[in-house]
């Protein structure tokens, strides 16, 4: 089985051009002593979109790799596959997320439940979870309850694990378990039941990706109380340690934060708490490269400038297309977005300005971000100019892009540092 470092970083990348970049913040953590996995994740929905295919994600990581001589560890992920999708991530792809969110709260059965519970009729009770103050209790109504939610989408996950090792025989990838995209977080015993599941089915998961309290929307800071949030985190931490233990799970097996770019509000919580617990994590960043790509552009004026203007007049219009596909993770106050007509009498710092993330900037503003978030696909209309644009201001780009995920995301969640503008 390949093995996940303990720390691992998803570094999306919309249009493949700043694969030597994002490893460069990672080289700027191995000087501090830090080793950070770079994990290339790129889903079905943004390849339709972009045009793209996951060979070509695998082409990047690896020409990032040559150019930056890098000799760690490093995974290209199927990113939320399911198995309608994975026969085209196949070849390319050593880490799947597998997405069973249309599966949870599918009847799995009385029968498929009863058996079960029968199997895990050891959960029921009290358990001492290591690093908590507290035990985690569990009746049988709750244990049932979360299997007739969770168990159809658990089984469904081992479905697309079996058609990987079919046609992938002696790989053993890096396996993750996405269940993030639910209405509401899951409880201690809910994501008991999930990993016992996961352990029923036989896969080797090494990330899970819960729901978290609070609202991560693409691209802005985190929306909730850090504080309930941290007790969560630990709470799951806890859980995972013991999970590791009861089920014989992978012992690299750890959180994946989903929507993790830009949580400024959280890394520290969770530096102390991987610290409590001795404990590693995967995050996802992949659309904060894609907007420090548009900052980059509008920074150095010209026809990079006008670039970055027409993807926002577009997406001003296009809002609802836009939107609709990530309501769940965007909230943006449609009133407080300027006009395309404004937007086009600012120059390259104003724009800058109000798309960097920099809450303390008056122009800041994260209606412009989360929209443009969800508007590279302007960008992907545009074909080569937009690519052309990319390759001409690559330096000044590639600059944006390192500094944003080592200054403002790895130091404070990695190595517990302030970020630095």
């Amino acid at each position: 089985m390949s093995l996940l470092p303990k720390y691992s970083l998803g570094v999306g990348d919309r249009f493949g051009h700043q694969g030597p970049a994002q490893l460069d913040a990672l080289i700027l953590a191995s000087r501090q002593g830090i080793e950070i996995a770079p994990v290339w994740n790129k889903s079905h929905r943004e390849h339709t979109i972009t045009g793209s295919r996951p060979a070509d994600v695998e082409a990047e990581a690896r020409a990032a790799v040559q150019a930056r001589r890098w000799t760690a560890p490093y995974f290209v992920d199927a990113d939320h596959i399911s198995l309608k999708t994975v026969d085209a991530f196949l070849a390319s792809s050593n880490f799947f997320t597998l997405d069973v969110a249309d599966w949870i709260g599918v009847d799995a059965g009385s029968d498929c439940v009863d058996r079960f519970i029968a199997r895990e009729e050891r959960l029921v009770g009290r358990h001492a979870l290591p690093g908590l103050d507290r035990p985690l209790e569990v009746s049988r109504p709750a244990l049932a309850a979360a299997a007739r939610k969770f168990l159809a989408a658990i089984r469904e996950a081992g479905r697309i694990y079996d058609r990987i090792c079919q046609a992938k025989p002696g790989a053993a990838p890096v396996i993750e378990v996405s269940m993030d995209e639910t209405d509401r977080p899951q409880t201690l015993v809910e994501l008991l039941c999930i990993l016992a599941a996961v352990a029923d089915e036989g896969i080797p998961v090494q990330t899970i990706a819960p729901r978290f309290v609070g609202r991560s929307n693409k691209g802005v800071d985190y929306v909730g109380d850090p504080a309930e949030f941290r007790q969560q985190f630990e709470d799951h931490l806890a859980l995972i340690a013991f999970a590791i233990r009861k089920f014989q799970l992978p012992g690299t097996l750890k959180l994946s934060v989903h929507s993790g770019s830009d949580k400024f509000a959280l890394y520290r919580p969770m530096h102390e708490a991987l610290k409590k617990f001795d404990a590693g994590v995967h995050l996802k960043t992949a659309g904060t490269t894609w907007l420090e790509e548009l900052v980059g552009l509008a920074a150095a004026g010209g026809d990079g400038l006008e670039i970055a203007k027409e993807v926002y007049e577009a997406s001003w219009q296009r809002f609802d297309e836009f939107c609709a596909p990530y309501a769940s993770v965007v909230d943006i106050d449609r009133p407080s977005l300027p006009s395309p007509e404004v937007v086009a009498r600012w120059d390259g710092e104003t724009f800058a300005a109000a798309l960097r993330h920099d809450a303390a900037c008056p122009a800041y503003s994260p209606d412009v971000r989360q929209l443009l978030h969800v508007g590279y696909r302007v960008a992907a209309e545009m074909g080569a100019r937009y690519t052309a644009a990319l390759e001409k201001y690559a330096a000044p780009i590639a600059a944006y892009v390192t500094r944003n995920l080592y200054e403002r995301h790895i130091r404070p969640l990695f190595l517990g540092q302030e970020a630095r503008e």
